[in-house]
């Protein structure tokens, strides 16, 4: 009999492929900067997370991995962060081959859009913007990386830490400079710095919202109200936590910082959090109130259909604007003259409760395994399955089970949790029944 995989089965086998081929890959002796062959469960979570791009890591990644290993690593960053369907739809067009239109289905389900016309344009849109973007950032990052490097070592780079942050991955090869420092020697530097928020905004905002500026430009009203959400979020978001992160890290990390150190690290702070992984202060120095927020803003996330991960901010406004038409009476928000279903509520409330109820069960999972602090646990799962790749500083002392936790967190919270569970019980048969009503007592 003829197996025929559902759309979102063919995304989680695609993603699959990909990491296995990364193991491979990595598993090679020559990927190693001792020369010899990285150990199964190293090779496994370094693959998992730069395909699913997280940044999580069980070795440095500077000094555990060769020049080869690093090439393979980014590669998988770049396959991870476009979606291995965009890369596949771009190759038809490049070598001239027509895709049927059960491969565009698959391609409008893997970047979450409705759509299936003008698929193929958007592929190519995709590409050549995130090529321009990712050049771009490293031709700025250079200014700084060759003097620091030297010109052959600083471009390469600069071209790494583009790519890694275009595609929200997180994976830095500073450890150079000192072991898991990330890019804390820059915690202050105007050009490293803003370089990076910007591929890290640009990226994070999604393949839809760059289709509709290209076509509205700036004439905000005939924006759809998918991008203007996600513009008026992620602005939210993105300085309202960096004036909280200002606030309450003045006497952890900001201690000892001049003013624009202490306004350059609270703003990276809120902007990495939401699926960078990034980092230019220790994470585990920060403040209680400070990690607190950093959860939130990992559980957010990014934008539908972009290189981040997590709940998405339009599942957040959505939830948000349900809840207050709730507060005022009325069955359905209204905003920007449109009205929001149920549907769509009903699916956000999915995907947020399957993304912290599965952080929370792994979290608990990690401490009945082995020691560790409850905050931090949860800090390691809630990065994980919202693709950001920060750490408490864990991460390396993971146990073998604990870090295979934490790797299947990073390929479910990729490829998405509720997409995961659908194509693992999607059935075909039987048609709905609807059952009875009955009245339960809630709040």
């Amino acid at each position: 009999m003829k197996l025929r995989l559902t759309h979102v089965q063919i995304i989680v086998a695609g993603y699959l492929g990909i990491v296995l081929l990364g193991i491979l890959l990595l598993s090679l002796p020559v990927a190693s900067a001792d020369g010899h062959s990285a150990p199964f469960l190293t090779a496994l979570f370094t693959a998992v997370s730069s395909s699913c791009v997280t940044g999580l890591v069980l070795r440095d990644t500077a000094t555990g991995w060769s020049g080869f290993g690093h090439g393979v690593i980014l590669l998988l960053i770049q396959v991870g962060g476009l979606g291995f369907m965009t890369v596949a739809t771009f190759l038809y067009h490049v070598f001239q081959k027509r895709m049927g239109l059960r491969g565009r289905e698959v391609m409008v389900e893997s970047i979450n859009t409705t759509q299936v016309g003008g698929i193929m344009r958007l592929a190519w849109e995709i590409v050549i913007l995130t090529a321009a973007f990712e050049g771009a950032g490293a031709l700025l990052l250079l200014i700084r990386f060759a003097p620091r490097f030297g010109f052959g070592r600083g471009l390469w780079y600069a071209v790494f830490h583009s790519v890694s942050a275009f595609c929200n991955a997180g994976f830095d090869l500073m450890g150079v400079l000192s072991p898991g420092c990330s890019l804390t020697p820059f915690y202050d530097d105007a050009i490293v710095n803003l370089t990076l928020i910007a591929l890290i905004q640009v990226g994070g905002l999604g393949f839809l919202v760059w289709d509709d500026l290209i076509r509205c430009r700036w004439k905000v009203k005939r924006w759809r109200l998918h991008t203007k959400l996600v513009m008026i979020v992620s602005a939210i978001l993105t300085f309202g936590g960096a004036a909280l992160f200002f606030l309450f890290e003045r006497s952890a990390t900001g201690e000892g910082l001049t003013f624009g150190g202490r306004f350059w690290t609270a703003l990276f702070a809120s902007v990495t959090a939401r699926t960078a992984g990034f980092n230019t202060v220790d994470v585990g120095a920060m403040s209680g109130a400070g990690k607190l927020l950093t959860i939130f803003l990992m559980v957010v996330g990014g934008s539908p259909g972009s290189t981040a991960g997590g709940v998405k901010t339009t599942t957040l406004a959505v939830i948000a604007l349900f809840t207050f038409a709730s507060f005022r009476g009325r069955e359905k928000p209204t905003v920007f003259g449109r009205s929001i279903s149920a549907d769509t509520f009903r699916k956000s409330c999915s995907v947020l409760f399957f993304n912290i109820g599965i952080a929370l069960a792994a979290a608990i999972l990690l401490c009945a395994i082995q020691p560790l602090d409850p905050v931090d646990a949860v800090f390691e799962t809630v990065s994980a399955i919202g693709t950001v790749g920060m750490t408490a500083g864990i991460t390396q002392s993971l146990c073998a089970p604990s870090a295979v936790i934490v790797a299947l967190l990073m390929f479910l919270g990729r490829v998405g949790s509720v997409s995961f569970a659908v194509a693992l019980l999607e059935k075909r048969s039987a048609p709905p029944v609807e059952y009875p009503a009955e009245e339960i007592t809630v709040g």
